[in-house]
């Protein structure tokens, strides 16, 4: 049950970095701002596994080419499902977009049992369904419902960076149940570093032939940036600890708390009044992550 709190603060941290990268945006792009999660967030990786092989008292396990080979797939798989995520919410409103990319859990499901076998009871494939139902009721308004289904280039734009956001899950998961040694926290944290490693280069790669600008953006805004950094990087600990202990789909609907997380903090923040349609779906949301707990506490 340890990956029901690594969780929480995945989501916790995530709505907050998500908040820190908002005001990098408008200084330094989109890109700029994306770039912060990678390239500002190793040392803080670097720094999470030092603590923990200190704590632990540790040696450095060593990870098979089966798992880079994983973490491999999952750094791109999330790289490319960030831009395609981003051209998605550039086309079309927030709502829409975010219904598309929140099928994720239900990818992640699937992919889950094809790939390495992580079969949910069936309540937890009902948590699943809610969830996702409760998300696509919460962000779209029903005056705007019938969008969901128009646009095929956006809905498969979409919904593929709901899947490769998945796919970099379950990739992230069989790289940590790849390493023999060590445990669970150690071996998450490894697989962290070296995943983000791997982002920090193709991302440099690409900033320095493409886009230098925008690295030297985030430089200047150097404080937000680490700010921006290391939330993310405690956001990404707390996911790979939670794909240690239990199949992807569990974490990624679970993770989907991040939404009234976020609404509690947005209301408070700017003093918008929630949605009757968001009020109900937060609520489905609720039920569903309710269900995944029972689930998970019957399992246990």
């Amino acid at each position: 049950m340890l990956w029901i709190p690594f969780t929480l603060l995945a989501s916790a941290a995530q709505v907050l970095r998500n908040g820190a990268q908002a005001s990098l945006t408008e200084k330094i792009g989109t890109l700029g701002a994306t770039q912060v999660r990678f390239v500002f967030g190793l040392p803080f990786a670097i720094l999470f596994l030092l603590a923990a092989l200190a704590l632990f008292g540790e040696p450095l396990p060593a990870v098979p080419p089966a798992s880079l080979l994983w973490g491999l797939l999952g750094a791109c798989s999330q790289i490319a499902a960030t831009a395609l995520m981003l051209v998605v919410m550039h086309r079309r409103a927030f709502g829409v977009a975010y219904a598309y990319i929140k099928t994720e859990p239900v990818l992640v499901a699937v992919f889950g049992v094809i790939f390495l076998g992580d079969h949910l009871r069936p309540l937890g494939w009902a948590a699943v369904f809610v969830v996702t139902a409760g998300v696509l009721i919460a962000s779209v308004s029903p005056r705007d419902f019938g969008k969901l289904f128009h646009e095929r280039n956006m809905i498969a734009a979409g919904v593929t960076s709901g899947a490769l956001f998945g796919l970099s899950a379950i990739a992230f998961r069989a790289a940590i149940d790849g390493i023999a040694s060590g445990g669970f926290i150690v071996r998450s944290l490894e697989m962290l570093v070296v995943t983000l490693a791997i982002q920090t280069s193709l991302l440099g790669i690409w900033l320095f032939w493409r886009d230098r600008a925008a690295f030297a953006g985030s430089l200047r805004e150097w404080r937000a940036s680490i700010g921006a950094g290391f939330l993310g990087a405690l956001a990404s600990a707390g996911w790979f600890c939670a794909f240690a202990l239990t199949p992807a789909a569990n974490v990624r609907t679970l993770g989907l708390v991040e939404m009234p997380i976020a609404a509690l903090l947005s209301g408070r923040l700017t003093g918008k009044k929630t949605s009757r349609h968001e009020a109900a779906g937060l609520g489905i949301v609720g039920v569903g992550i309710l269900m995944l707990l029972w689930t998970a506490a019957k399992a246990g």
